[in-house]
């Protein structure tokens, strides 16, 4: 008795295990057919090996996963529990959630240029809610596809379990599954030579297919166009730039603002090169009757020669050589220009050698350029609100010899920037119309400070919220532009199409925001701050501890930051 019952026991084994492996081979085939998609997401490779190596680890590589959901799951449930019924309806749900899994996972590739990961889960499920929102549809589509794939799924289940005689008389598997193995060996041993040749057309593609070699940061920020191929192969030091020229920097059209009413507010950018902290802002906020907006986790990375552009232009530093080049003024400038409003420039400095300091290209975007040694000229309510409506920075240039003494007694830069802040607020006490506001510090007068966060604060009147409003979304320099063109100019233009900033107003969703340096690339989001190399070596800084971590190298978020740099570029070509 005890005979017969292992022998029934060990015959439904064997039959459920060959009828488990048969299942899984259809299963590779339809995983293969839909893991196409990645090959469209990228350019083709531009040599026969690189071609030949696409197809081979693609059809290896997803029948290697396919199987070993197979070995990892179905066979040990098959093993513990052999029950025919539940193994075939394990099967088809769990072989469904893994097709619908791959479907989710190349569509994510394809959106975002990153596989399904916990790193970015945030952008994820941000662009699903995003598409779910526009698409009424999308979550009938979603249902009706996994009903699809799992009726596939019963189908192949009792087909193979029908026709398991059949099936293992055949011998067309076998040439299916041997060249599976033979391609499974070439694309490896291709990857190897690739990676001591440097052969950049075969391990770009390391990041296509999901779990697959751990791609580089050089080899991905070539990719992406931030670096050159020839310098990827000679392994060179040189700054990020672009492989590809860069679109024209936009003009602005007369339909694109309303002259319809001349604005009678100012814009007051009031700038300093020392650090700020929340406590010097929060004693500003509480003399404002206005509505105001505390920026907790404003990014600045740059040091004070590019922070500039980043300010003026909206754009991250790698644009600056060549939009410098095409000589076209800031979007925000032309409309101040076509509106005839005033626009002045005064510098705040003890400084001799400061005398020709308005030579700086951005000083020629101003009408009135004003150097002073300090403040005494400006602190009268009636000089402040009588100057014309228009833009007028006024910024604060500590001296080298202030910066060495570091003390908060003998720092007169500082003592004149708190100085003509209480001036102001209390010229605007005596103003119907109320100026707009934006106080920080800009730029980073050493590397030591490129991946904290600063706090900057914009009093933005004549809204109908009037209280304090702490942001602790990221922010950056490059978001003023489109927060002045949208509140202050009413110009109706696509953020997108001129900068990579946002309106802060209106800003509502995280974000991951990046710069580019001479030295590499850097790249924030609302957890942490990353510097990559030029060698492609990670440092990372934590915004909770403010200080520096250790973390594995996030290419996810690489990739994030990649896009934000290249958004301008991007959608200019998009509009041509």
């Amino acid at each position: 008795m005890v005979s017969f019952d292992t022998k029934s026991y060990s015959k439904k084994l064997l039959h459920l295990i060959s009828w488990s492996h048969w299942f899984t081979f259809f299963n590779i085939i339809a995983a293969i057919a839909l893991s196409s998609y990645y090959l469209f997401s990228e350019t083709p490779p531009d040599t026969l090996i690189g071609q030949i190596y696409l197809i081979t680890t693609w059809v290896s590589h997803i029948a290697f996963l396919t199987f070993m959901s197979f070995v990892l799951i179905l066979f040990p449930l098959t093993i513990i529990w052999p029950n025919t019924r539940v193994i075939r309806t394990s099967g088809s749900i769990i072989f469904t959630f893994g097709l619908l899994l791959l479907i989710l996972d190349g569509f994510i590739y394809s959106r975002l240029g990153y596989h399904l990961n916990a790193s970015s889960s945030s952008q994820i499920i941000g662009l699903i809610k995003e598409i779910a929102q526009t698409n009424d549809i999308f979550y009938i589509v979603s249902g009706m596809l996994a009903i699809v794939i799992l009726g596939f799924e019963f189908t192949v289940s009792n087909y193979a379990w029908k026709h398991l005689k059949q099936l293992q008389k055949t011998i067309f598997a076998r040439f299916v599954i041997f060249i599976l193995v033979l391609a499974f060996f070439f694309s490896h041993l291709t990857h190897i030579w690739a990676d001591a040749n440097l052969d950049y057309d075969v391990l770009r593609q390391d990041t296509v297919l999901p779990l697959s070699y751990p791609a580089t940061a050089k080899t991905l920020l070539t990719k992406y166009g931030l670096f050159d191929i020839n310098d990827y192969i000679e392994r060179k030091a040189s700054p990020l730039s672009f492989s590809r020229t860069i679109p024209d920097y936009p003009q602005l059209t007369d339909q694109q603002c309303s002259t319809a009413t001349a604005t009678t507010q100012s814009v007051f950018l009031i700038l300093t090169d020392e650090q700020l902290n929340k406590h010097q802002l929060q004693q500003v906020e509480r003399r404002v009757s206005v509505a105001s907006y505390q920026l907790n986790n404003h990014v600045d990375t740059a040091l004070l020669d590019d922070t500039w552009f980043n300010l003026f232009y909206s754009l991250p530093s790698i644009y600056q050589e060549d939009i410098l080049a095409q000589q076209t003024k800031p979007l925000l400038f032309q409309a101040i220009e076509q509106q005839n409003l005033a626009s002045s420039y005064t510098l705040i400095s003890k400084e001799v050698d400061d005398e020709n300091s308005n030579t700086l290209w951005f000083s020629d975007l101003f009408n009135e350029k004003i150097k002073l040694n300090d403040i005494s000229p400006l602190v009268f309510a009636d000089k402040l609100n009588s100057k014309k409506p228009g833009l007028h920075l006024i910024y604060f240039k500590s001296s080298p010899r202030e910066n060495e003494q570091n003390s908060e007694k003998n720092n007169n830069s500082r003592y004149q920037f708190e100085l003509f802040v209480d001036a102001l607020m209390l010229a605007q006490q005596q103003k119907t119309d109320k100026d707009i506001i934006w106080i920080s510090s800009l730029g980073n007068q050493s590397n030591d400070t490129r991946l904290g966060v600063k706090p900057t604060l914009l009093i933005a009147p004549n809204k109908i919220n009037n209280d304090a409003k702490t942001l602790s979304l990221l922010t950056s320099h490059m978001d003023l532009q489109p927060t002045l063109m949208t509140n202050w100019l009413s110009c109706h233009v696509e953020s997108k199409s001129y900068s990579n900033g946002a309106d802060l107003l209106t800003l509502n969703k995280d974000r991951v925001i990046a710069n580019t340096s001479a030295e590499g690339l850097m790249i924030f989001n609302k957890d942490k701050s990353v510097f990559i190399d030029q060698n492609g070596n990670f440092e990372s800084y934590s915004s909770q501890l403010a200080a520096p971590i250790t973390v594995n190298k996030d290419f996810p978020l690489m990739i994030d930051g990649v896009h934000f740099i290249k958004q301008f570029s991007l959608q200019a070509e998009q509009n041509k």
